[in-house]
């Protein structure tokens, strides 16, 4: 009873960050007119994604949990289920890795990104993010894409079906859907990412060095500076690129393992381990995209911290008020890693 108490704890404190970080972040965009710009499209659609994932998904998986896999709803929402975990996962690592080519477009030309980033491109990127991520999910599931004998799963499994409770709403697969998905949904946007952010990288040890280059008469600040600045960049790529391997990379593995063995009873505790592995990385986004960003660092320190007047001004706390503008000082609209 202590143990499943404690799983009761850990996964509804687990969905309640996830969702609450979203959320944040959802309303930061919303009252911050500094927020109101076309490089915040990506961190909103990724805190929308995860905030579904947080309300439509994570619930349903927490269930399972509790029920040692045990699914009760029938074979129909079971499969929609699956279908909303598979797209708002997809969805949600695809616009990672739109995030990270934005970025880079941001920090290696500057004043060419206004040109290179227009709302229509954007509006395309998301279009094209949401239709793979459907593809692969409900399309391809209610087809039976996903299967080894190509028939939609769970079709004879009705609802409140006596005897039927023992049975479990598991993903099946085939190895030549499993390669696939786990190529264009995974390892190919891991590869750009790791190309992207090391460019980043690049471009921000150049800044460093001309930052050391141009300031000769003050050399030993010029210094602090730079090497201020070329640790936070290591420091923050190393974050970003870091959570979203060590979140992603091993249940991708397993998945494609699983599917490659054709394994279609696979160990419940490795399996969700790994699962929950890739959900924690919903709720890390919210902490590692929008807070490595001034802008929204004040935004969220606005909505978290002030409070409105009788005449709607916010009023914070003198010291807390001070530590905000130190930590949110220069370059606050700036679209890059900030």
């Amino acid at each position: 009873m202590l143990f499943t108490a404690l799983r009761w704890v850990v996964l509804v404190a687990f969905i309640a960050v996830t969702i609450c970080g979203n959320v944040l972040v959802c309303l930061a965009v919303a009252t911050s007119r500094r927020l109101h710009q076309i490089s915040s499209c990506f961190i909103l659609s990724l805190a929308v994604t995860d905030l579904l994932l947080g309300l439509l998904v994570l619930p349903l998986s927490a269930m399972l949990e509790l029920r040692n896999g045990r699914w009760l709803l029938g074979g129909v929402f079971c499969n929609i289920y699956i279908s909303l975990d598979v797209m708002l996962c997809s969805a949600s690592i695809l616009t990672l890795l739109a995030i990270s080519v934005d970025r880079y477009l941001a920090i290696s030309n500057p004043l060419c990104y206004p040109r290179r980033v227009t709302p229509r491109r954007v509006g395309i990127t998301l279009t094209a993010i949401w239709t793979c991520s459907l593809a692969v999910s409900f399309v391809s599931i209610n087809l039976g894409w996903n299967t080894p004998d190509f028939r939609v799963q769970n079709l004879d499994w009705d609802m409140w079906d006596e005897g039927e409770e023992g049975r479990t709403c598991r993903y099946e697969w085939n190895n030549n859907y499993v390669l696939l998905k786990a190529f264009l949904i995974f390892y190919l946007p891991l590869l750009v990412m790791c190309g992207m952010y090391h460019r980043i990288f690049c471009v921000a040890r150049e800044q460093v060095r001309r930052i050391r280059a141009t300031t000769p008469s003050f050399a030993q600040a010029a210094n602090a500076v730079a090497t201020a600045r070329e640790h936070k960049a290591t420091v923050t790529l190393a974050a970003v690129l870091g959570a979203f391997v060590i979140c992603w990379f091993p249940y991708f593995t397993y998945f494609t393992c699983m599917g490659m063995w054709a394994e279609t009873h696979p160990n419940k505790l490795t399996h969700s381990i790994v699962l929950w592995l890739g959900y924690l990385n919903s709720a890390l986004n919210p902490i590692l995209y929008p807070a490595l960003n001034r802008g929204f660092r004040r935004a969220c320190g606005q909505l978290l911290c002030c409070r409105r007047s009788n005449r709607g001004t916010a009023i914070c706390p003198p010291l807390l008020n001070e530590q905000i503008q130190i930590f949110c000082t220069s370059n606050e609209n700036s679209p890059g890693l900030t």
